[in-house]
């Protein structure tokens, strides 16, 4: 078996690992990333945040992105029976990109790796990482091609962008139980068929809250082509009551709303629809000796503010930030300088998937008076801007939170 060697290793070549991968060649290392599968393949969290345009922008992908013809996004629309509320995301505290995209992830996953590639990252497909040895001085990791071929690659560090395959926490026994309760989701593609100019905007994300349990959702995300991605999440006890298909028991939650069946009456259902099960996951750590897990691989919380793929990018810059300083000789610690950063913006969106679940957070939302600073501080927050520290609902979000929540309530 012939033993080859590389700068850094990359695990996955989803947003994570192909941003990890560019910002990589910027600073002139070799870079090669292994795939388990053959890109373009399907995968949710469709609707990004715009504070991913940053990431994308500094990766030199930018134009890769504009040009692919994605869906516009400005905002986030939620709405409860009758009540409704929407976002402009250009309008938050925050400052940076207002506005993003909307995107099959077939597409933009294969455009950031194509992208990738370009800049000079070698991308294998159906490549599997079947093991990984931290002993020696460098990180020898094992894989297996798609026509049964063994590999060696020893790289100086490895980081994990296997997104829900998490690859490294498996081999390495570092996975532990999220805190959240075991949800679900079934979700498609469908052609919606809504009419263009009504109250449907196209150009948010919108969430609809079920009827008669606020802590079930569903979203609608649209897509510039007339199609939508539609999809419901809740506890395996909910989604266990319906019967039949997926697709079956997706179209009798949705029916059960009026008003998002009223928008979806003329839909054609033509993709069998899919569910995932246990998808929030943690780790004991998100580093050790030799590598870092980034995005999903090192923690999920819950798709209902779309935050996944923003903490994808954030891993990737901070992770390659300490691998420019470490192979620059510095001595790096990892737990400050990548694990602390990184988790006080996911412990941000914690907080308000916490209030979410609890029903506060639809208390503040569909409250019939609103404070426009604060709207825009909240706002900020669902853009993806979860580490300004300058915002009030970032440096004390789980109290503030539990605050603005009392004063809905009275």
């Amino acid at each position: 078996m012939t033993l080859e060697t590389t700068d850094v290793l990359i695990v996955g070549a989803g947003p994570a690992g192909s941003v990890a991968a560019a910002f990589l060649r910027q600073q002139g290392r070799r870079v090669l990333v292994l795939e388990r599968e053959q890109f373009p393949r399907f995968s949710i969290g469709e609707s990004l945040l715009p504070q991913s345009m940053e990431y994308i922008q500094a990766a030199g992908m930018l134009q890769d992105v504009v040009e692919a013809g994605f869906q516009f996004k400005n905002g986030a629309a939620f709405a409860w029976g009758d009540k409704y509320t929407d976002f402009d995301f250009r309008d938050k505290f925050s400052e940076g990109w207002g506005t993003t995209y909307q995107v099959q992830r077939a597409t933009f996953d294969k455009v950031l790796a194509d992208a990738a590639a370009r800049q000079g990252a070698e991308i294998r497909y159906r490549h599997e990482v079947t093991a990984v040895d931290l002993e020696g001085e460098r990180p020898r990791v094992s894989a297996r091609d798609a026509e049964g071929n063994d590999l060696q690659i020893e790289a100086r560090f490895v980081l994990d962008a296997s997104g829900f395959g998490r690859t490294l926490p498996r081999l390495l026994k570092l996975e532990t139980p999220s805190n959240f309760p075991v949800r679900g989701a079934i979700f498609t593609h469908v052609s919606d068929n809504i009419p263009q100019g009504g109250p449907f905007d196209r150009q948010k994300i919108r969430v609809t809250v079920h009827p008669r349990r606020p802590d079930v959702w569903f979203w609608t995300i649209p897509f510039s082509d007339g199609r939508c991605s539609i999809g419901v999440v809740a506890e395996q006890v909910f989604l266990a009551q319906y019967a039949g298909t997926e697709t079956e028991r997706l179209r009798a939650m949705v029916a059960e709303d009026p008003g998002l069946s009223t928008l979806l009456k003329d839909a054609v259902w033509d993709t069998p629809a899919r569910q995932i099960v246990g998808y929030s996951a943690n780790v004991k750590s998100l580093w050790g000796k030799g590598f870092a897990l980034l995005g999903n691989a090192g923690e999920f919380l819950d798709p209902v503010f779309s935050s996944g793929v923003t903490i994808a990018f954030k891993s990737a810059s901070l992770a390659t930030q300490c691998l420019a300083r470490e192979f620059a000789g510095e001595a790096v610690d990892w737990q400050a300088d990548y694990a602390v950063p990184l988790k006080s913006g996911v412990d941000t969106f914690r907080a308000f998937v916490d209030a979410w679940y609890a029903g506060g957070f639809q208390k503040i939302i569909f409250h019939e008076r609103h404070t426009p600073d604060i709207r825009r501080m909240i706002a900020a927050i669902l853009a993806g801007y979860a580490w300004d520290q300058k915002n009030p609902y970032v440096a004390q979000a789980k109290r503030r939170l539990g605050v603005l929540e009392e004063l809905c309530s009275a």
